[in-house]
C-alpha cells in the first residue's frame, strides 16, 4: 500500500486544536450520549508505504466531558476510568491494511490498564496546507468496542428491564495532523 498524494514520509503530529476523540453510548436503552477527551498526543510515523507506518496516541482521562459536570465526575470517578489510578487511554498501532476505499488501523487499546486489539476503520480525508504554511492531513475513524472488555462494568438495572449504560461504545476520530518540517 502506497502512501496517498502529498502526504510526505517522517513523524506528524497531532493537532489536538483542529481534532476531536469522541464516542458514542447508548443511555437507558433510549438515547445516545456523546462525550469527548480534549487532551491527547499523538504521533503518525509515515514510512515509504502505509505497511511501513505507526501510530502512538496517549489521551488524558481527566480531559473527558460530556457537557454535563455530575455525569463527568462519575465517569472520572473509579466506576469508570478512575483517572487517579488510570490517567491515560493508550493507542499503539500494530499495522494497517486495507479495506476497500479505506483502510483498517489495527492496534493496542489499553483502558483502565487492560489492552485489547482493536481494528480502527479509517479514512485519508486529504492534505491542505495552511496560511501558516503548515501542511496538514486530515483522517476519520470509527471502532466499536465493549466497555466490560476494558474493565469499565459499572451499571443501574431499570425498573422497566435493561440497564442503564450499554456496553457498546462507538469510539468516533476526527484527527489533523501537522507534516514534519522541511
Amino acid at each position: 500500500m502506497t502512501l496517498p498524494a502529498n502526504v510526505t514520509t517522517g513523524t506528524w503530529t497531532l493537532d489536538n486544536s483542529h481534532s476531536e476523540i469522541g464516542f458514542t453510548v447508548r443511555h437507558a436503552g433510549i438515547s445516545k450520549v456523546r462525550g469527548q477527551f480534549t487532551e491527547a498526543e499523538a504521533t503518525l510515523e509515515l514510512g515509504g508505504s502505509l505497511a511501513e507506518s505507526k501510530v502512538n496516541a496517549s489521551i488524558q482521562t481527566n480531559s473527558f466531558n460530556s457537557g454535563d459536570v455530575n455525569r463527568d465526575g462519575h465517569v472520572k470517578g473509579e466506576d469508570f476510568f478512575d483517572v487517579e489510578k488510570f490517567p491515560e487511554i493508550t493507542f499503539v498501532s500494530r499495522h494497517v491494511k486495507a479495506n476497500g476505499d479505506s483502510f483498517d488501523l489495527v492496534g493496542d487499546l489499553t483502558i483502565k490498564g487492560v489492552t485489547k486489539e482493536v481494528a480502527i476503520e479509517t479514512e485519508f480525508n486529504g492534505v491542505a496546507v495552511d496560511p501558516f504554511g503548515n501542511t496538514r492531513a486530515g483522517v476519520s475513524g470509527e471502532t466499536t468496542i465493549s466497555r466490560k472488555e476494558f474493565g469499565l462494568t459499572w451499571n443501574a438495572v431499570l425498573e422497566a428491564g435493561g440497564v442503564l449504560v450499554s456496553d457498546k461504545v462507538v469510539i468516533n476520530l476526527e484527527l489533523a495532523f501537522i507534516a514534519p518540517a522541511a
